[in-house]
């Protein structure tokens, strides 16, 4: 049983407690999927649980010590009462079903922007934020954020980094094709929008965790939303920056929104004359308290971390204010 909700469902010893709660059509907080991100934390009540593995930094030893769990890794050794964020709904199930690639463009060196076109036949909704499974051929897994909104129907945009000795990245940059048929699963997460939220937003976005913050900045246009709110994007080098000139164009369509891109490489030589550092700095350099504000984090773990220390420890963000997808490379579901 869930508190303060109350939800009951079955959960075998087999699975997860998320995935458990997610065949029921509940929808928990949760990002990565594979004990990186945290956003999946609760509290065990009453019952055993096996924790299962996880990245030390996502459930430190103290916070296991006062009985909490990553439910995405936690299986049940008993029945269970799990303190936990009010479980909704799912709005949208996840399933699977097959998609037709239609576009390939390179949007940097080491970024491949793959459109996935939806079949007519198979109606799929999706909230901004979320992301996907591509499902592989021997059943492995790899995990892309959605970087479109909802209303642009019929297809899914991705932004796909190649990674160093990735297997499917090194496809998608060396051997894929427009028409190639992939097999998707989805939609996932909870990275979406708190659309009855009256809070000012920051977004932080890390490389291609530019991604799904796109896709919420393209839905609160589509919305009107009033709210003011600032995306902050790093990258190592100006060309990381890689819809530089999107981002620009979205402070004449969204009143209130100010973009601030951050370099943390730059030099004299390639002519970046903005901030520079880590963006998650350049936050803090520019807001001194954080109490009144919600975050969107999307990046790589040690970005998020140290984000939502110093965000909720030094300016005062409250911690269920901090909303974040972190891009993690598990064997078991990879974010490359």
């Amino acid at each position: 049983m869930l508190q303060p909700g109350g939800q009951r469902f079955a959960a075998d010893a087999d699975r997860s407690v998320l995935d458990a709660a997610l065949a029921a059509g509940l929808s928990l907080p949760h990002g990565c999927r594979v004990g990186a991100c945290s956003a999946c934390k609760a509290r065990v009540l009453q019952g055993e649980v096996d924790p299962g593995k996880y990245a030390e930094h996502a459930l430190p030893a103290a916070e296991r010590a006062r009985g909490h769990v990553l439910l995405c890794c936690a299986r049940p050794r008993s029945d269970l009462v799990l303190e936990a964020p009010r479980a909704e709904t799912a709005a949208a199930p996840a399933r699977e079903l097959p998609c037709r690639v239609n576009r390939l463009e390179r949007l940097a060196e080491d970024v491949m922007l793959v459109t996935l076109q939806l079949p007519a036949s198979e109606p799929f909704s999706f909230r901004a934020g979320q992301y996907i499974d591509i499902v592989l051929a021997d059943g492995r897994r790899r995990s892309f954020s959605i970087a479109n909104a909802p209303h642009q129907t019929g297809s899914l945009e991705l932004h796909i980094r190649r990674v160093p000795g990735g297997l499917f990245t090194s496809h998608v940059f060396e051997h894929m094709r427009v028409r190639d048929i992939l097999r998707i699963e989805g939609p996932l997460g909870t990275f979406c929008l708190r659309e009855d939220s009256v809070r000012p937003i920051i977004m932080l976005g890390g490389g291609t965790g530019f991604a799904p913050l796109k896709g919420l900045i393209e839905h609160a246009i589509h919305l009107g939303l009033e709210r003011p709110l600032a995306l902050y994007w790093g990258a190592r080098t100006p060309a990381g920056l890689y819809l530089d000139e999107l981002a620009q164009s979205w402070q004449s369509a969204l009143p209130g929104f100010r973009y601030i891109p951050v370099v943390s490489g730059a030099c004299p030589d390639n002519g970046w004359t903005g901030r520079r550092g880590l963006a998650h700095a350049a936050v803090l350099a520019d807001f001194a308290d954080l109490s009144r504000h919600e975050v969107y984090a999307c990046g790589a773990p040690a970005m998020i971390e140290a984000a939502r220390d110093s965000f909720t420890r030094e300016r005062g963000l409250p911690g269920d204010a901090f909303h974040a997808d972190a891009f993690t490379f598990a064997a078991a579901a990879a974010k490359d």
